[in-house]
């Protein structure tokens, strides 16, 4: 059907756009496999719609605590240095820690934007003692006596005071190893406390049938199916069929090639998010 929504559905459209049942796609069965899984990670890596933005709750353990303030990882290290006079080398040991201060992250999670402020986190809006709760308090019931310009402009002024007393928490965070590295005061975290983890996941075909049917991974998949045609039948070049047909790979895989490129400076220029820019 021209409209996949599942996987064998799709590998059947990418065969019929190459001619199938017409003509003989030379190709197995596993490395058609092959092809659909190296599809689908370039889709949910690199395409906008391969992911969605949510956010994940973790809640905060003991074992958790102990673990980011213990010393973590040790390791030993050997220097040499040159001796006065000639008369040779010095060798030095150090010791070195790696803290394990990390959450284990789901393999599904391919980048984190930040966490959100622990509870209690900000002095200007948290408590009835806090500003926010005092101007809620004496001001903002009264609608008479307080203009929503100098609602605003004092909400934003408090938001400004907010930010640079309460900093964002220094978070690392890298998709191969699925560990959100939280490099915070441990001691500040209470057993029970929530996380919440802006971050962006994988969309699973498995629950979304409809990622079957983008337009970018059936043109993707079609491309890469026919490479690996063409690849098959390079080392066959030469070759006499009966009726004088004579096997040729590498047009095919040339043509293939430079749709494939096609379709990265495609993917690169209209499907892609760019890169933030860096403020130092």
């Amino acid at each position: 059907m021209a409209q996949p929504s599942s996987r064998q559905e799709l590998v059947d459209y990418c065969l019929r756009k190459l001619g199938a049942p017409v003509l003989e796609i030379n190709i197995a069965d596993e490395q058609i496999d092959d092809l659909v899984d190296d599809a689908l990670q370039l889709f949910q890596e690199r395409h906008f719609d391969g992911v969605y933005q949510t956010y994940l709750k973790y809640q905060v353990t003991q074992e958790d605590i102990d673990r980011g303030r213990a010393q973590g990882i040790s390791g030993v290290g050997i220097a040499s240095t040159s001796a006065s006079a000639g008369i040779g080398t010095t060798t030095v040991a150090f010791n070195y820690y790696e803290n394990s201060n990390y959450l284990q992250i789901p393999p599904h999670v391919v980048g984190v934007n930040k966490i959100f402020h622990f509870e209690g986190s900000s002095s200007i809006s948290s408590g009835m003692f806090s500003i926010k709760y005092q101007l809620f308090l004496n001001d903002i019931y009264y609608w008479g006596s307080t203009e929503l310009l100098t609602y605003s402009m004092v909400k934003t002024y408090l938001e400004d005071i907010d930010f640079l007393l309460t900093t964002q928490k220094q978070i690392r965070f890298n998709k191969r190893q699925d560990r959100l590295y939280l490099d915070i005061d441990w001691s500040s975290l209470q057993v029970g406390h929530y996380i919440i983890i802006d971050c962006y996941r994988m969309l699973d075909p498995g629950d979304y049938s409809r990622v079957w049917n983008d337009s970018f991974l059936k043109q993707y998949l079609t491309a890469l199916i026919k490479r690996q045609w063409g690849q098959n039948l390079i080392k066959f070049r030469g070759v006499k069929l009966p009726g004088g047909v004579e096997l040729d790979g590498r047009p095919i895989y040339d043509d293939a090639q430079r749709e494939l490129d096609i379709i990265m400076e495609r993917m690169s220029s209209t499907y892609e998010i760019p890169p933030l820019d860096l403020i130092a």
